[in-house]
């Protein structure tokens, strides 16, 4: 049978045992508490008996057990943010955002005495991980009452259409700045790096209502005001390039005539020599030309001497050209006879000499 009186099948703890056992938590906790880590994006400030002792960079460090250092990892490589009048529950591509209202830290007064609302986020590296244990006791508050007493200088200085469109990006640029300026003066440790406004709108409600409908009216007549000058831009250049264009056309025209008439000139003196030399010849050829000229398209025409009074001239039926008149000579050169001539051959015509002057017949008759 199995003796089952209790206490004979338990071991009992020796002292060297129980040594043992404290022995191993010991090393365990010595273990732990001599070594940190530290990441990439970090630096350590190690503190002996709560004094600065050292600042270490990223990777396995070893520091004095049970207490007596103690390290505190600073993000300094990291981009911190601070958010005013709203709150990210979920950053991503589609980010959420807090439902509760943050109205306090953005609602302020412009410089004509409108109020607006006025979300921004700050950005900003710790620079000094000692500074920014040790300067100042509470970092985040700091940082937040100086932004916020920054952004509301800055709006109260400038009217509410100012703050809303044309000083938007000066308000960013003279925040950072400012804030810079007194981070650095209170010895934070910090930079900050962007300044961003975000929402920038009236109070809910009928200002808001209100102020929509007068900065929509201003988008209507800055949209007027640049389709206005597209189309001036648009007749502008076409009218001058018409007047242009009609210039030209009026000194080529003024250029040819100028020139016609240089040349009817030419040809007039050139005549006026020929005439000179030959006044008979030079007048027959310029009747016969102007004749030529004149009846050039004209078919069907026949041409007789109006004072031909007991002669009628017969038209060829045979379809050859017509017997012409022959022309008398005029009173002054009766004594001189008149060279016999015929009109130039044109289809079914006769040319003559002018009315005034009586035909070969007419003179046979009187002689």
């Amino acid at each position: 049978m199995t003796d089952v009186t209790p206490g004979k099948g338990i071991r009992r703890i020796t002292p060297a045992l129980l040594l043992i056992a404290i022995g191993v938590v010991l090393a365990i906790i010595l273990l732990f508490s001599s070594f940190f880590v530290v990441d990439q994006k970090e630096e350590a400030v190690v503190l002996n008996f709560g004094k600065f002792s050292r600042m270490v960079g990223p990777g396995l460090h070893f520091k004095v057990p049970f207490g007596v250092e103690k390290n505190y990892n600073v993000p300094t490589q990291r981009i911190l943010k601070e958010e005013f009048g709203f709150r990210t529950t979920m950053p991503g591509i589609v980010s959420t955002y807090s439902t509760a209202d943050y109205s306090s830290e953005s609602i302020m007064l412009t410089g004509d005495l409108n109020i607006i609302d006025v979300e921004w986020i700050i950005q900003y590296q710790i620079t000094d991980a000692r500074a920014w244990l040790f300067n100042v006791a509470d970092q985040h508050k700091t940082i937040r009452d100086i932004s916020q007493s920054v952004i509301n200088m800055l709006v109260g200085d400038r009217t509410i259409f100012d703050v809303i469109g044309a000083e938007r990006a000066n308000i960013e640029l003279q925040g950072q700045e400012m804030m810079n300026q007194l981070y650095k003066s209170y010895g934070l440790g910090i930079h900050v790096t962007t300044v961003k406004l975000q929402n920038i709108v009236p109070p809910k409600g009928s200002v808001q209502d209100a102020f929509e409908d007068v900065n929509k009216a201003i988008q209507d007549r800055s949209r007027m005001i640049n389709e206005g000058k597209e189309a001036y831009n648009q007749a502008i250049p076409r009218a001058s390039g018409q007047a242009e264009q009609t210039i030209q056309e009026a000194q080529g025209y003024a250029i040819q005539r100028v020139n016609e008439a240089k040349g009817d000139v030419a040809r007039f003196n050139a005549v006026l020599g020929e005439y000179r030399k030959a006044p008979d010849v030079v007048r027959t050829r310029l009747y016969y030309e102007m004749y030529d000229r004149v009846f050039a398209n004209a078919d069907g025409t026949d041409l007789i001497d109006k004072n031909l009074k007991n002669f009628l001239p017969l038209k060829s039926m045979g379809g050859g050209a017509p017997t012409a008149a022959a022309p008398s000579p005029g009173p002054e050169q009766a004594a001189t006879p008149a060279p016999a001539a015929t009109a130039p051959a044109t289809s079914q015509s006769t040319t003559n000499q002018p009315a005034n002057n009586q035909s070969t017949t007419d003179q046979g008759g009187s002689q």
